[in-house]
């Protein structure tokens, strides 16, 4: 692979393509033997106020962000230019949107673990793998914030081009020609995060995170529900007593 290294080879290939076994195939294991464990197992009856605010918070700043991730990481570079969108635009849509939606991501994860932590009866309903899953997604996602925040906000000349390197990484993955001597010179903090992701990953087929395979996303699309009231005063025909009188059948 270009002279990479065996280091480089086990982290940035091996280690991914691990990862993605275990999601896949612990995913289908979880689905299949352990249906009646696929669930948030919802705590909003113990406590609903700060649940409230704090999951739309969390889920919206996610979806952002994933978005901006398969933006970034999917589209190749030259595609943006195509169609006429230029790097200056680019950057503050990645990075300036991107860091809004991270904040709104981590603010919500902080009230949630939070009501977790000082709810009663939230908190005896935390499992161990519940605890060890928030450790993991906190670290995610704090570790990706940092490395927007160190290598593109407060960095000059638009910050650190991660399409020339992380992007053909990650791609490269997919066509099934990895090139893990792009990672070479990748930020430090770029490299925690990915490497945070990818345990993430392999410990997502075995938590609470499966339920956003479960997301009620056709709810969306649903027919409307015609309702038709009992109320007298808006009924279509004038109340009557008693039974309807039968009426004769036809010739």
């Amino acid at each position: 692979m270009n002279g990479a290294s065996t280091g480089s080879i086990l982290l940035w290939v091996v280690f991914p393509y691990v990862t993605f076994a275990v999601f896949v195939v612990g995913s289908v294991w979880r689905y299949r033997y352990d249906k009646f464990g696929w669930t948030t197992r919802s705590s909003e009856l113990y406590e609903k106020k700060l649940l409230r605010l704090g999951s739309p918070m969390f889920h919206f700043g996610l979806l952002f962000v994933i978005l901006g991730h398969l933006m970034g990481l999917v589209i190749p570079k030259t595609w943006t230019e195509a169609v006429g969108i230029s790097e200056g635009a680019y950057h503050f849509v990645a990075t300036y949107m991107g860091a809004l939606a991270a904040l709104v991501l981590v603010a919500g994860l902080l009230i949630l673990i939070y009501r977790r932590r000082t709810t009663g009866p939230v908190f005896l309903a935390t499992t161990r793998m519940d605890k060890v899953m928030y450790v993991f997604l906190a670290a995610s996602i704090v570790l990706g914030t940092w490395a927007t925040v160190q290598t593109q906000l407060l960095a000059a000349n638009h910050g650190y081009d991660y399409r020339e390197t992380i992007s053909p990484w990650f791609r490269s993955l997919w066509y099934l020609q990895p090139q893990p001597e792009l990672m070479a010179g990748v930020p430090a903090a770029f490299q925690l995060h990915i490497v945070a992701a990818n345990l993430l990953f392999i410990l997502w087929p075995f938590t609470r995170l499966v339920h956003a395979f479960s997301a009620p996303v056709p709810y969306m699309f649903r027919p409307y529900i015609v309702y038709r009231s009992r109320d007298a005063a808006v009924a279509s025909r004038e109340p009557r007593p008693g039974w309807d009188p039968s009426e004769r059948p036809g010739p």
